[in-house]
């Protein structure tokens, strides 16, 4: 990367800039949690029953969930590589992506129109004659709900890893005869084995964070995560030092989560290859046809029932109707703002981190400070992470109690809170697109003489224009599906979609939600297609679980 002295300071101010603001906004955060427990003075929380006894629920529901998500995605990723030509395949991969990016109170709703006492599974026992319906509501909705958003996400990962194994390998498994179970054993689990660690971890850490799912399907406080505890210790019994506990406790979690995740190994590499066309023979037997067929259908029907049930009942809902109150008018207009400054707060931020990392990177002598400013740079998706935006709402909540209203700032905070939870998503991105672009430009642009806006405007905006636009749009869809923030200083002053969803939904209003739902999820449907459009076959792995 060639850049003028004054440049490359820019830069590296830039990466500070972002770095010191992320660092206050989160720090501010938690200093006021841990002044507030130091205030209260609350006993050993390990000596609470009903913090220990939501504590021992989110770890148990978090592994549960991560063991089924991660035990059913090893069959169907290894139905989907060993069936190459299964018909409509590269559409189940697509359907796969869908509920990743899918808002979570979208998903769940589409999981009660199935699953739900007046779903189409419960309607089908009842016209058996079996008087005793599924209850969606408790652990088993919430282990349900996980595993629907967390088995797509692990199946493509492992799916890539798979293919990613050398022809040669499958030649020489052809050429020996290898049964199946021999192929799984000494082919396909030593990928899996270096895969599974990660994906569980991630899984995990998704799952011990979850918030609306648990909120929608928990059921009552027998199905409470800490999230949920905290919500519930603020908005309905206004008891700020448990709040202020379960936050900490949130905090120790994450924590110890995110430790356990950087001290796994990475995947092994498979070596070198010769770059053969992949042809696995194990799956041309015809028990083996069959079974990963059943495999491939039972696992489209899981995903794309669901995700029907919000189309067919959205529909059915009266969508004019809902469109022209001016209740929804207003959430709308508030969403897509939050949602655009969000997403413009979060590529901004991401870029000037990426940008300052890049630049340190190319320098020949690095002092301990610049050392030091790489590390923290790196270190700001687990800063992000440590703190889920609950925990964060609740400690600005605090905080702004001091200034008055806390809801007078509650737009910027959300605004801010989402912005921070796409960070990660958006470095993802643009780091890569961002890396290239430089390495392909970078000695004609010096060479031409152009730097600042004239680079910008000529080199670097035509190179970038894509991949910003994909980082804007993932964000946009993100913080319009989300309720964490919002869930604490939802008013009918400051109303978004998702909280009008939550609060049909809480008024009974079933048919009003299920038209709202389709309404959202089309939106975000939409801006994700805009984000990805003209980019071909590029992989689309990543995203988000709530």
């Amino acid at each position: 990367m060639i850049l003028t002295a004054p440049e490359r300071k820019r830069a590296i101010a830039g990466g500070a800039l972002s770095l010191a603001g992320i660092a206050f906004f989160i720090g501010l955060a938690i200093v006021t949690l841990l002044g507030a427990g130091i205030e209260a003075g609350g006993g050993n929380p390990l000596t609470d029953p009903y913090l220990l006894r939501v504590l021992r629920f989110t770890l148990l529901q978090a592994a549960l969930s991560t063991v089924l998500s991660v035990g059913l995605a090893i069959p169907v990723a290894r139905s989907l590589a060993r069936q190459q030509h299964f018909p409509g395949r590269i559409w189940l991969i697509r359907l796969m992506a869908v509920p990743m990016g899918l808002p979570v109170l979208i998903g769940a709703l589409g999981l009660l129109g199935i699953w739900g006492r007046q779903g189409i599974v419960n309607q089908s026992l009842v016209g058996l004659g079996l008087s005793e319906p599924i209850s969606i509501y408790g652990l088993a909705g919430i282990l349900l709900a996980h595993v629907f958003f967390n088995l797509p996400l692990a199946c493509r990962l492992m799916l890539a890893g798979l293919e990613r194994v050398p022809a040669e390998y499958w030649l020489m498994a052809g050429g020996l005869g290898m049964r199946p179970a021999s192929v799984f054993r000494f082919i396909e689990w030593p990928v899996l084995r270096g895969l599974v660690p990660g994906i569980a971890g991630l899984i995990f850490m998704l799952c011990a964070t979850s918030f609306t799912l648990v909120l929608i399907l928990g059921g009552g406080p027998a199905a409470t995560t800490i999230e949920v505890a905290i919500y519930q210790a603020l908005r309905f019994d206004f008891d700020p030092a448990r709040a202020v506990t379960l936050s900490l406790l949130q905090i120790v979690v994450t924590a110890v989560v995110l430790g356990i995740m950087a001290l796994l190994p990475p995947p092994d590499d498979h070596g070198l290859t010769a770059g053969r066309i992949v042809r696995r023979i194990d799956g041309k037997p015809r028990a083996a046809r069959m079974a990963d067929t059943a495999m491939l259908l039972i696992a489209m029907l899981f995903i794309g029932l669901p995700l029907g049930a919000v189309v067919v009942t959205g529909l059915k809902a009266d969508l004019v109707k809902i469109i022209v109150q001016p209740i929804f008018l207003q959430a709308t207009a508030t969403s897509l703002a939050i949602a655009l400054a969000s997403a413009l707060l979060a590529v901004a931020i991401s870029f000037a981190i990426v940008r300052a990392r890049a630049v340190i990177a190319t320098e020949r002598r690095r002092g301990a400070s610049l050392h030091g400013l790489a590390i923290a740079l790196g270190g700001t998706t687990s800063l992000v992470l440590l703190v889920p935006p609950i925990v964060l709402a609740t400690g600005w909540f605090l905080a702004l109690r001091l200034l008055g209203d806390p809801s007078r700032f509650a737009a910027i905070l959300i605004v801010a809170i989402n912005a921070l939870m796409a960070q990660p998503f958006v470095i993802r991105v643009v780091e890569p697109a961002y890396i290239i672009h430089r390495r392909r430009t970078g000695r004609l642009a010096a060479s031409l003489g152009l730097a600042g806006l004239s680079r910008l405007r000529i080199v670097d905006w035509p190179g970038l224009r894509k991949p910003f636009f994909t980082a804007l749009s993932f964000a946009m869809a993100l913080s319009l599906g989300d309720l964490g923030a919002i869930a604490l200083f939802g008013s009918d002053s400051l109303m978004t979609l998702p909280w009008l969803l939550y609060s049909k939904l809480g008024s009974y209003r079933t048919n009003d939600a299920d038209g709202l739902a389709f309404i959202l999820g089309l939106v975000c449907l939409l801006l994700t297609i805009a984000g990805t459009a003209g980019q071909g076959g590029e992989n689309d792995e990543g995203r988000h679980n709530g």
